[in-house]
């Protein structure tokens, strides 16, 4: 019965979206759409557990994790997904992210991130800029409207014509202008100031992260 109930809630949430436009990024069976950064297919550490994406840290061993990356490539976007945090965790959202691994031996190598962490257990969360809904080491949060560890967040990265837009659980975290002079004074400001092509692209993939800590994701849908 529980299978059932789930799987119509999953439906319904699809079809929701889809009146608005948005299709789903995620099915919630597979990770079809998806591979983790430089191969072809997805770890083993990335798990689909009842209509959740669950990076499991324990099942990433070996070189079963990565961060998970789009097969397709997004230019302006509205990408709306839910993420839960354990303890301690961190992970993130990365998107404009240009995937020439020999070039670029990280999603964050060229891909922007909104945060996403347990702001009082890990220890980024004593770093500004660092903190859950940050568009990390760049800009940070005008509030932080973040739900306690554990609790189910609603993240929002909308990007059109650049105009960046990032929302978490229904407020405006952070409003930017990409690639203009101010832009890349916060890029020259930051950890990225002297990484070729960080922050440079204008159409990418988009990426969850594994960072070695238990993260959740679920209800993955955009709207190009």
């Amino acid at each position: 019965m529980k299978k059932v109930i789930i799987a119509a809630l999953i439906l319904s949430f699809g079809q929701i979206h889809a009146q608005k436009g948005f299709k789903p990024l995620f099915d919630g069976k597979t990770t079809k759409g998806w591979h983790s950064y430089g191969k072809t297919s997805a770890g083993a550490g990335w798990k689909v557990e009842n209509g959740i994406l669950h990076f499991d840290p324990e099942a990433a061993k070996n070189g079963e994790g990565g961060d998970l990356v789009t097969d397709a490539e997004f230019q302006d976007f509205h990408l709306k997904l839910d993420w839960k945090a354990a303890p301690k965790s961190n992970s993130g959202i990365i998107f404009y992210i240009n995937e020439d691994a020999q070039k670029y031996p990280n999603t964050y190598s060229t891909g922007l991130e909104m945060q996403v962490l347990d702001n009082d257990g890990h220890p980024d969360g004593k770093i500004t800029k660092h903190r859950a809904g940050d568009l990390y080491d760049l800009i940070q949060s005008k509030s932080e409207p973040v739900k306690k560890v554990g609790e189910w967040n609603t993240a929002e990265v909308i990007s059109k014509k650049g105009k960046l837009t990032l929302i978490l659980n229904g407020v405006i975290v952070v409003e930017t202008l990409l690639w203009d002079d101010n832009f890349k004074k916060l890029i020259a400001g930051s950890k990225f100031a002297d990484w070729p092509g960080f922050g440079t692209f204008k159409k990418g993939k988009i990426a969850l992260q594994d960072h070695g800590d238990n993260v959740w994701y679920r209800n993955i849908v955009i709207k190009e």
